[in-house]
Formats: structure tokens, sequence, C-alpha cells
């Protein structure tokens, strides 16, 4: 890896989506919320794709294993990039969930450490990072 192992925070974390659906299967969706198959329609969309998850399982593990992706959270302080730059090392971000770049990282120290960034879910990060790293970012 680098200078020293990079923490990993775990947690529920989640972001919020906006889905279009036609009306015929939104009423599907409700009539089933309405038999009491699911609390809600929340519940049945989560439902919906976590059973789709798992059923492409095997490639996700693949792919990750294949593109060397880091599965979870992922959260780098000041002190982690800190100690990059002091070994004069540079930090590949590759995260499947969320990777997030602690907010009193300067943008100069975060253009120093950080050689690109690859994240499948979430990037949380200051406007001024994620600005300073927009053409770093794929």
């Amino acid at each position: 890896m680098s200078v020293h192992e990079l923490r990993r925070k775990s947690g529920d974390s989640s972001e919020k989506i906006t889905i279009n659906l036609g009306v015929v299967d939104l009423g599907q969706i409700d009539l089933l919320v309405q038999e009491g198959f699911y609390s809600n329609r929340t519940d049945l969309i989560r439902t919906a794709i976590r059973n789709q998850l798992s059923n492409h399982a095997e490639v996700v593990r693949e792919t990750v294993t294949r593109k060397s992706f880091v599965l979870g959270l992922e959260h780098y302080s000041r002190a982690d990039l800190e100690a990059l730059q002091l070994a004069g090392e540079t930090l590949q971000i590759q995260v499947l969930g969320m990777a997030s770049i602690a907010d009193d990282v300067s943008p100069e120290l975060a253009r120093a450490t950080i050689e690109s960034v690859v994240v499948l879910g979430a990037l949380h990060a200051s406007k001024a990072v994620k600005a300073a790293l927009a053409d770093r970012i794929h």
C-alpha cells in the first residue's frame, strides 16, 4: 500500500437518488404496498435493487478484484495525506462505495498527494478539494 495502512471507517451511509417510473409501474408498486408485501415504496425499491445486486454479486466481486477497488467506506485524513507527502508518494483512490476526504485537507495537499480518483458510489470532499482534483476524477 503506501506509508501506512489507511483507516477504514464502517457504518451505514446512504445517498438519495431520484428515479422516474411509468404510472403503471408506480401503480403496481402502490398495489404491493397496499396489500402489505412492502411497508412503503422505498422498501420495495430497496429490496428490488438488493435482489439485482445479489444476482450480479459474482461479477461485482470479480470486477472489484480485477480493478483493485476498495469495497466500502474509505476515509482520507489530513494526517494520512501529509504522511504520503512526506514520503514523496501519491495515492490512487479507487473505491466502490464511499470515499471521503477530510474537511481540513487543503486543495494544495490534495493535488500534491492524490494522483487519481475513481469512485463508484459517492465522493465526499469540500468543494475546493473537488475543484482542485477535477481533472483527476474519473
